[in-house]
């Protein structure tokens, strides 16, 4: 697949099958996050892949969403369950905390901090649905978890932090389309706002 076609055809895949992945395959999807670029190349990410049922609905607990009630006779049946619960493989991706965007000495290299770990756990994590999408496989990003939680059930020492949660699977169902705003609305020349 080509690389533009990918990047502008990737969904978000809320609904994945069950289906076990292959060694190789999962693999390939891990090898495209271990090449994106990071900061001074430090590669900073740690990737844990959950297959454990028991594991991942943990992991999907720390979501903090309430399980729908049971719906009236003739109601709208219930959302499908979480793709952290039914697909075959949820990838946690981890940031080494002081790492990234740091001096040798602890201090951070630039105004952003000690954040830049995030930026360097997307990269990957873009490398890693890419990837998973040109071998027909969807992802999902999930960042809205208690990242505490998460670190706890997944032994994830201290130094690291957990940045996403990537539900791995054959699509049962297609990402809904999307649409992106023109470039004439987020592009400027020279300064901001310049067209």
């Amino acid at each position: 697949m080509d690389t533009l076609e990918a990047i502008k055809n990737r969904r978000s895949i809320r609904q994945q099958k069950s289906d076990p992945i292959d060694e190789a395959t999962l693999n390939k999807v891990l090898e495209a996050a271990r090449w994106a670029p990071s900061w001074a190349n430090v590669q900073a990410w740690r990737f844990v892949v959950v297959r454990d049922q028991n594991i991942k609905a943990q992991l999907d607990a720390t979501r903090g969403r309430r399980p729908p009630p049971p719906p009236a006779p003739g109601a709208t049946p219930p959302p499908p369950p979480s793709a952290v619960i039914t697909a075959p493989v949820t990838i946690v991706v981890c940031g080494e905390l002081k790492k990234a965007g740091v001096r040798p000495d602890g201090t951070p290299s630039t105004d952003k901090g000690d954040s830049w770990y995030m930026y360097d756990a997307g990269l990957a994590t873009q490398n890693l649905c890419l990837a998973a999408h040109a071998l027909g496989l969807g992802t999902v990003i999930l960042g809205a978890f208690d990242a505490r939680k998460v670190a706890e059930i997944l032994q994830v020492p201290e130094g690291f932090a957990p940045v996403v949660m990537v539900p791995l699977g054959a699509p049962s169902a297609p990402g809904r389309p999307t649409t992106r705003k023109e470039l004439s609305e987020i592009v400027f020349y020279d300064k901001f706002g310049a067209k």
